[in-house]
């Protein structure tokens, strides 16, 4: 039976539909009553999803697997964190899933002189009426950019903490909720060190998942330049594929991918070996374990499937995992990084033996 779908607010209820949706498809599921979010089939849904990835990636070039990575974040709910060098195209690739998904976009830049208002919004005086008016910050959005997070103090970073757990902002003892679907895209800076607060753990455990964009070939790198120059235009004009809707159907056909109890062990034992293996002080909390499965099952989608693989939870497993640990302080100067030490966890924990199935229509 299908799962009921998130509500939507007006501007969800009114956005126009992306592709996909003008003819009757046979496998889809019935339709919802009018000004309700669509209902989709996970078969559906991820179809809607590449077509998602494939618009952006007319302007994020040379990026498939990030470009995936943040698209599961957007479908299993969560948040994304973006940790590379200057220049690589985060604050493009964020802006570019924003007009792909029609959702509304702003952009924060972080700063050590930011204050928890200037992110949430706060109260001011009214003159005409004598009262206090709340003047929402730029939270109260459907895609925020957190551009360079770890510039700014832990007071402010932790202003977005109970937003993005909860989906709501609590200022002057009044909870506001936010739009929904709201997603964080942040972006951190790996190389300085003066000037810059590290995230607290739990607000990385905040975060569904970590993605790094590294740099692009030599050759696609010539492509990017010469695509620039022919098309005499900083950037390439993207449409819309689904509104904000549509997003929530999608994240609704996550919910009917199926997972056999197999593959829920297979999950626990990754998590339980982050917290006995001998490099890892820390390991992962049951928060890691959650958002390992959701990303997983929004992979399966993703690639036209209504039903988990191991597969599926090995490729997700760093990205999901590796920034909720904390290693032990001698391995900074052997330079061994969360990454390699899950990668050899997921190469040697035993992944259960599954049958592959057929499609459903």
């Amino acid at each position: 039976m299908p799962a009921p779908s998130s509500p939507a607010d007006t501007t969800a209820a009114t956005a126009p539909a992306g592709p996909g949706h003008r003819e009757t498809d046979p496998g889809a599921a019935p339709e919802a009553a009018p000004g309700a979010a669509p209902v989709l089939t996970p078969q559906k849904a991820g179809e809607l999803a590449r077509a998602v990835v494939a618009e952006i990636e007319r302007a994020v070039v040379g990026k498939p697997e990030a470009l995936r990575l943040v698209m599961l974040g957007a479908l299993a709910g969560g948040h994304v964190l973006i940790e590379d060098l200057p220049g690589l195209g985060k604050t493009l690739l964020a802006r570019s899933f924003a007009t792909a998904l029609g959702l509304d976009f702003r952009r924060i830049q972080f700063t050590p002189d930011l204050l928890p208002s200037d992110v949430t919004g706060a109260p001011f005086y009214e003159r005409g009426t004598g009262e206090m008016v709340f003047r929402p910050g730029p939270l109260f959005t459907r895609l925020l950019l957190a551009d360079e997070i770890n510039r700014t103090p832990p007071k402010t970073q932790a202003a977005l903490l109970e937003a993005m757990a909860e989906g709501q902002v609590s200022v002057d003892g009044v909870t506001r909720r936010l739009p929904d679907p709201f997603l964080v895209i942040a972006t951190a800076n790996p190389i300085e060190y003066e000037g810059t607060y590290a995230l607290p753990e739990a607000q990385l455990d905040r975060f569904l998942l970590r993605v790094r964009m590294g740099y692009l070939s030599p050759a696609t790198e010539a492509a990017m330049l010469r695509a620039r120059i022919d098309r005499a235009a900083p950037e390439p004009v993207l449409e819309t594929v689904v509104g904000p809707a549509e997003l929530l159907a999608m994240r609704a056909a996550v919910e009917r991918v199926e997972v056999d109890d197999d593959l829920v062990e297979y999950v626990i034992a990754l998590v339980d070996a982050t917290r006995k293996d001998q490099q890892i002080q820390v390991g992962a909390s049951p928060r890691g374990g959650l958002a390992l499965i959701q990303l997983a099952r929004a992979r399966a989608m993703l690639e036209g499937r209504d039903y988990l693989t191991p597969e599926d939870v090995k490729a997700l497993a760093v990205p999901a995992l590796a920034h909720r640990i904390t290693l032990k302080p001698e391995l900074w100067v052997r330079q061994i990084e969360a990454d390699d030490v899950v990668a050899r966890l997921v190469g040697s924990v035993p992944a259960p033996q599954t049958l592959p199935r057929a499609v459903t229509p």
